[in-house]
């Protein structure tokens, strides 16, 4: 079965947190986490603190399937934290839902994690040499294990303790029965920014949360920064630095809403300026442009822009489909795009179609929905790909398969065509992918599965990053 979703990359998690007096926290984590749906659709959780108990609720499912009954309440609470996840790393499971919470001698903690672990295998076999027990398979569980182990006095001292002996892609919100925490990698991969609403402090993966909640962006966490909240307001402390930042490009392209700024940038505004320049790259001529909604369409509108071809709904989406469905047999294996997915002939029969779709990953979907468009008479398609093609993998909070299953790896641009049975293909170049990208430093960005330019030293094949079972496995 292929879906709309399953041709594409997937982003790891989205982490929420805040800290108010005045606000009803639990529900204010349940509205942001609502907002932040797109980044992780497995499972959610929400966990609460009125600084003495904590509780956490955690389910298998969308925001709203886990809280359909109710959102968690205590009395006088006054910190939440809440996650929704995409499984990078172990299975889609009860057990590996976050937030996590445990207790050791210096108190309660929570925390949800966002992103990927490259020494997690590493660091986990240490600890299991010392005694330590893992109740998941997730590299997550490897932060709450080395912050109780610390022997630092401070709360604040043994998480930066702990943060310098991870590598890898995190965005983490912790919380205490005191305090909310919000850390990012020295790299900067994932995205994390601050936002205020009066006296009360909010911490998100992305900028369009805090609108839902009513806050005000404050700013972006740093890479290599520590921000630590409570009644007496923010504290920032800086505990690594990295030679080169290298924040993930696929944000951008795919990951963010296009409603989200992240370190400055317009998610909107880059993907608009991607379709424009995929327009004067391809040069591509045709009676219409549509996109595959809903993630190309953004850069949809600017090819249309740019162009002067008129931008058209070419295919329309199912949206009340949820993540999972009854599948069709193997003989309709085509019906399993339709559900999602389906051609408005009135619009493109008798007219050259240019598609505009945000990225190739193993190339199935395309293929199918070439088909569908020229069933319902397109007499041409021409597909236009805002992103370059992807031929190696992520080890830091994507979810991508084997290089030997990128179609990018094995096959070359006209040999992709044929493939998908489009008529012309184009991939935005890097370069007029870094143009596009005009409020952030194009050199503090990762393309790693685009060139295999890894930042730093290129995580070794059996990390977590190309084996999300890793911790699931028999020794």
């Amino acid at each position: 079965m292929i879906d709309l979703e399953l041709d594409k990359l997937k982003e790891e998690c989205g982490v929420f947190g805040i800290y108010s007096r005045t606000e009803d926290v639990a529900l204010n984590t349940y509205w942001g986490l609502y907002a932040l749906q797109h980044r992780g659709q497995e499972s959610a959780g929400i966990a609460i603190t009125d600084g003495s108990w904590m509780d956490v609720t955690r389910g298998m499912g969308l925001v709203n399937e886990v809280f359909r009954h109710q959102v968690p309440h205590m009395d006088n609470q006054y910190i939440a934290i809440g996650h929704v996840r995409y499984s990078t790393t172990g299975s889609s499971l009860l057990a590996n839902t976050q937030p996590l919470m445990v207790n050791y001698s210096g108190g309660k903690i929570s925390l949800a994690h966002n992103g990927n672990l490259t020494n997690a295998a590493e660091i986990r076999r240490e600890l299991e040499e010392q005694g330590t027990v893992f109740q998941t398979s997730i590299d997550s569980e490897v932060f709450v294990n080395l912050i109780a182990r610390s022997r630092k006095e401070s709360v604040e001292e043994k998480i930066m303790e702990s943060l310098v002996k991870i590598k890898g892609a995190y965005c983490l919100t912790i919380m205490t029965e005191e305090k909310l925490i919000g850390a990012r990698d020295p790299q900067g991969f994932r995205p994390l920014c601050i936002g205020k609403m009066g006296d009360s402090w909010v911490l998100s993966s992305e900028s369009c949360a805090l609108d839902t909640v009513g806050a005000e962006f404050v700013r972006d966490v740093e890479p290599g920064e520590m921000v630590v909240i409570n009644d007496k307001g923010l504290k920032s402390y800086h505990f690594a630095t990295a030679d080169k930042k290298a924040a993930c490009v696929f944000e951008y392209i795919y990951f963010a809403r296009p409603d989200s700024v992240i370190d400055g940038q317009s998610v909107h505004d880059a993907r608009f300026e991607m379709g424009r320049i995929l327009a004067r790259e391809s040069g591509f001529k045709a009676d219409i442009v549509i996109s595959v909604p809903d993630s190309g369409t953004t850069a949809a509108t600017g090819f249309a822009y740019e162009s002067g071809i008129p931008f058209k709904e070419g295919l329309m989406k199912n949206r009340y489909i949820g993540r999972t469905f009854i599948q069709p047999s193997q003989q309709k294996r085509d019906t399993s795009v339709r559900l999602k997915l389906n051609a408005i002939k009135s619009v493109v029969n008798g007219k050259s179609v240019i598609m505009v779709d945000d990225s190739i990953v193993r190339g199935t979907t395309s293929g199918k929905i070439v088909r569908m468009l020229k069933a319902a008479g397109a007499t041409a398609v021409h597909m236009c790909v805002s992103s370059p093609p992807i031929g190696y993998p992520c080890y830091y909070g994507i979810d991508t398969s084997a290089r030997k299953e990128l179609i990018a790896a094995t096959k070359s641009v006209e040999e992709i065509r044929q493939y998908i049975g489009a008529d012309s293909l184009h991939f935005l170049s890097i370069e007029g992918l870094k143009e596009s990208l005009k409020a952030v430093s194009c050199e503090d960005m990762c393309y790693a599965c685009f060139n295999s330019a890894y930042p730093g030293e290129k995580p070794k094949e059996d990390t977590i990053g190309a084996d999300k079972y890793v911790f699931e496995k028999k020794k």
